[in-house]
């Protein structure tokens, strides 16, 4: 699945990339979580880690915990989640009859879940899928509704299906190829249109295709490149083309806040994840955030999460070494 390692820059995230043991070349591979965890060490299964891919999980059976960006999630039957390309997570992990959601890894609390993984570029492009794909805000986990989780329980399974024969038709597999992107699709495409954890309003459906769908993708595109450069409301509303009062009316639109909201939530989710998961000096985060003053940084974060980012930092490593222990 996988090829990991460390930062250059005194980082311990460990930055992980697409790698198909199978078929190298191939853009998406499906699995169970127990052939998933049969490849990793323990050391490798308890430390957090960023994808540059997307991670698809449906979780069928069992109880267990997993992690997104600081977020402990609980996962039972019909937990799907969904990790995006630069999303820090954990490997869901089960957790025995009783435990509370931090307890300890056991076996004999085994959790079952189908995973797909993928490239971005892998799917078929298809409009409706985008904000499901390209929302680096979206929701990480919801309960798949009793009514919906046949169909795409089915949806995995024949996706899987073709996936093995993918496999075993090795390069004679260009129309089964096509066949797995297209039922890849379909199965985002049920996904995109459930309900999100918040109601169907959260900004992570499919949206109408109109043309303020349209501006809030390219805001979105903008915004994961430009968030360490500018924070400014203005600047993304001229770099796409529309003004700044149809921009927030978008943004309100798609997910009831501000563009300027959505911005400083993107640029504290980074800093957040620097602060957590890397050796990094606060000013030198501050710096790589756009930050020219690090005393500016400090009053936006603590502004934004009521914290300074040193209290931050030292909070997140005790809760690690807790766990460890």
């Amino acid at each position: 699945m996988v090829r990991s390692g460390q930062a250059p820059d005194g980082s311990a995230l460990a930055t992980v990339g697409y790698n198909n043991p199978a078929r190298p070349q191939l853009g998406v591979e499906t699995l169970t979580h127990s052939e998933l965890t049969s490849r990793l060490s323990l050391e490798e299964l308890g430390r957090p880690h960023r994808p540059d891919f997307h991670h698809l999980t449906l979780v069928t059976g069992g109880r267990g915990v997993a992690m997104v960006d600081f977020v402990e999630y609980p996962c039972a039957a019909g937990t799907l989640l969904h990790v995006r390309p630069g999303q820090v997570q954990r490997i869901p992990r089960p957790l025995p009859d009783g435990s509370d959601r931090r307890g300890a890894p056991d076996d004999s609390g085994a959790l079952e879940a189908a995973i797909v993984l993928f490239t971005g570029a892998f799917p078929s492009h298809l409009e409706r899928i985008a904000p499901l794909l390209g929302h680096p805000l979206g929701p990480a986990a919801r309960t798949v509704p009793e009514g919906e989780r046949a169909g795409i329980s089915h949806a995995l399974d024949e996706l899987a299906v073709e996936y093995r024969r993918a496999v075993e038709e090795a390069e004679a597999a260009g129309p089964t190829i096509d066949l797995l992107r297209q039922l890849l699709g379909a199965l985002l495409l049920r996904i995109a249109r459930l309900p999100g954890p918040e109601g169907p309003d959260d900004g992570d459906t499919g949206g109408t295709g109109g043309a303020g769908d349209d501006a809030y993708r390219r805001f979105l595109h903008e915004l994961e490149g430009s968030f360490t450069d500018t924070r400014n409301t203005a600047d993304y509303a001229a770099r796409i083309g529309y003004s700044p009062r149809t921009l927030n009316r978008v943004c309100q639109a798609a997910t009831g806040r501000t563009a300027k909201t959505l911005i400083d939530a993107r640029v504290v989710l980074e800093a957040k994840r620097l602060l957590a998961h890397t050796t990094l000096p606060v000013a030198a985060i501050g710096r790589r955030l756009g930050f020219t003053e690090p005393t500016n940084f400090g009053k936006f974060f603590t502004r934004e999460t009521g914290g300074t980012p040193g209290a931050f930092r030292t909070r997140e490593g005790a809760f690690r070494t807790r766990e460890r222990g």
